[in-house]
């Protein structure tokens, strides 16, 4: 199985420090959901491991090699990232944006072979697109376009997934339908997930392994019941509340009572 890690990793833009000494390993096999306030480094560490930002300090390495050391071809056969807002012509159909994901494990002549074809076709039936392999983007809903992408993610055939907020804009039903993708991808399939999101209780509830950023650090990380506690609230969010457990699940999950006056 592909591995992720990051040693020491600081980035500033101008004179504002964004990430400060990050250190992590992504661990194999599970979800783990970065967490923070806006502004604190979240989508910059997600960008980084994807070698989408070059830090200023520290390496991350992608099985157990130098990532900026390797081609970005070598690293779309491992890593398959799907950022804020991914762009594609509104005219184009589900199939051919999941024919996309292809392209790292072809030669630049290359035409589409059988095992390329049944690569694409699970992709679309693991993410329920099969209905919708000739509609265009511009004739989805919110839920199904993001189905759609993370359908060419899949294609690219990577161990790796790192999604950047991708319940964002969706509708809670259709935000629920991605988390229960997602999940069912790394319970089934054995994706290693690694992701950004905003709501704390999605967080918790699926996530296998939560980190918590304050200011470009990392405040704790380790299982939802460990790192997701009323101390870690109010000092990654400034938030009082109550944790109780969720009664479907037993997952932690926040009660809001007001600002901490902190």
């Amino acid at each position: 199985m592909t591995t992720l890690s990051a040693e020491h990793l600081s980035l500033s833009y101008g004179s504002t420090r964004i990430l400060d000494n990050i250190t992590l390993k992504v661990p194999e096999g599970k979800i783990s959901v970065i967490i923070g306030s806006n502004g604190c480094g979240k989508s910059t560490i997600l960008r980084s491991l994807a070698r989408l930002l070059m830090p200023q300090e520290g390496v991350v390495y992608l099985d157990g090699k130098v990532i900026h050391q390797q081609s970005s071809k070598e690293i779309a056969k491992k890593l398959a990232i799907l950022p804020q807002g991914p762009e594609a012509p509104e005219d184009i159909t589900v199939k051919d944006l999941c024919y996309y994901g292809r392209h790292p494990h072809k030669g630049l002549f290359s035409r589409q072979t059988p095992e390329d074809e049944a690569i694409v076709n699970r992709a679309l039936s693991a993410t329920k697109m099969t209905d919708f392999v000739d509609r265009t983007l511009d004739e989805l809903s919110g839920g199904q376009r993001q189905r759609a992408w993370i359908s060419m993610a899949l294609a690219q055939d990577t161990d790796l997934l790192l999604l950047d907020e991708p319940t964002t804009y969706l509708d809670l039903a259709h935000q629920i339908e991605i988390l229960e993708l997602l999940r069912d991808l790394n319970r089934t399939h054995g994706r290693t997930i690694v992701m950004v999101l905003h709501d704390l209780n999605q967080a918790a509830q699926y996530a296998d392994h939560l980190i918590s950023i304050v200011k470009g650090k990392i405040y704790q990380e380790g299982p939802p019941e460990i790192v997701f506690t009323k101390n870690m609230i109010k000092e990654v969010f400034g938030l009082e509340c109550c944790i109780i457990e969720n009664p479907v699940d037993q997952t932690p999950l926040c009660i809001p009572i007001g600002l901490s006056l902190q």
